[in-house]
């Protein structure tokens, strides 16, 4: 995230000017709840509890960029700037990355999967402390970070397309053809909840498989620009008093039919990685008993509510059942 996020999640004014804020509001939502979907009773009835809470703060950490000059570069890493294949060369020690490449040098181009592990180890001691607080503030701000690392364009200098032509892209991928294609995404997995033995080397593989995806990104744009004018590929809008322009859907649902399942897998793969991180810290940290932490009881209805929930999440019926809280009321622009 590198520049002002502002909630729009595409957005694009004057030329274009992208919202680069991590995956857009309705994927960070919609992985912090499928994240509590897969983890384990133990754990589960907690977080449920508070699933409202969680995802309506899914997206704190890019509204505290607005205001926190420090918050921008723990969302991102521009690979290129530390070498050939540094994806796969760059210490996964914060202290051995310091001294290798200098602390200015990752403030400056961005230590996301440092970060990570940081508010790895501070969700540890919250549930090693029994703080039902600052464990959901832990979890909340940890799965942002996760998921803000699974998108391609998180890892790299080119975050928006500006070296390309490209500008715009960021949002384009993130944003504008999640919330146009989500309801006929896959958010089903059959992933639960699984002990990372290396959450380093867990955050660096997923930042190698984004990386990797990179090139695609790029070059799809380029291809299905191609058949494309000005007027087919945005609509001109008045806001705030200033003259917008979107991509059209068009636009949008060609791109994300040339990318064919590489963002819904991406989606996945985050709130797979969220829920991982989220047990680890929680075994980490003694494996405290959460149903002690509940400020009410967990009755049985919120048991029928859950299971009815789990039913919809199995069979890939959250939007269908109205259950995805991300896609209530208008989520779209």
């Amino acid at each position: 995230m590198k520049i002002p996020y502002f909630f729009r999640s595409f957005i694009v004014c004057a030329v274009i000017i992208s919202l680069c804020g991590g995956w857009g509001v309705l994927v960070h939502k919609t992985d912090h709840q499928l994240a509590v979907y897969e983890l384990p009773v133990k754990m589960q009835r907690f977080f449920y509890k508070n699933m409202q809470y969680i995802t309506d703060s899914s997206i704190r950490p890019d509204i505290r960029r607005n205001k926190d000059s420090t918050e921008g570069p723990k969302h991102f890493i521009d690979l290129e700037k530390y070498g050939d294949s540094a994806a796969w060369k760059m210490p996964m020690a914060w202290n051995e990355a310091v001294a290798k490449y200098s602390k200015d040098t990752l403030l400056k181009y961005g230590y996301v999967p440092y970060h990570i592990i940081n508010m790895k180890n501070k969700l540890i001691n919250a549930f090693k402390s029994g703080n039902g607080d600052s464990i959901l503030f832990y979890a909340i701000d940890l799965g942002h970070y996760i998921e803000d690392a699974n998108v391609p364009l998180h890892s790299s200098v080119n975050y928006d397309g500006q070296l390309t032509g490209q500008r715009g892209i960021h949002a384009l991928w993130e944003s504008v053809v999640p919330e146009i294609e989500i309801t006929g995404y896959d958010l089903y997995t059959r992933h639960k909840a699984t002990y990372l033995k290396d959450p380093a080397l867990a955050i660096w593989t997923a930042i190698r498989t984004a990386h990797g995806l990179l090139p695609g990104v790029l070059k799809k744009e380029k291809e299905v620009s191609a058949h494309f004018v000005d007027s087919t590929k945005y609509r001109t809008v008045l806001k705030y008093g200033k003259t917008l322009k979107y991509y059209t859907d068009a636009f949008a649902k060609a791109y994300g039919d040339a990318l064919k399942p590489t963002i819904n897998q991406q989606l996945i793969s985050s709130a797979n990685l969220v829920a991982d991180f989220w047990y680890t810290a929680w075994v980490d940290g003694g494996s405290p008993n959460l149903d002690l932490l509940l400020k009410t009881s967990f009755t049985r209805d919120d048991e029928k509510k859950l299971n009815t929930e789990l039913r919809s999440f199995e069979h890939n019926t959250l939007i269908k059942d109205s259950i995805l809280k991300a896609t209530k009321g208008n989520f779209r622009e």
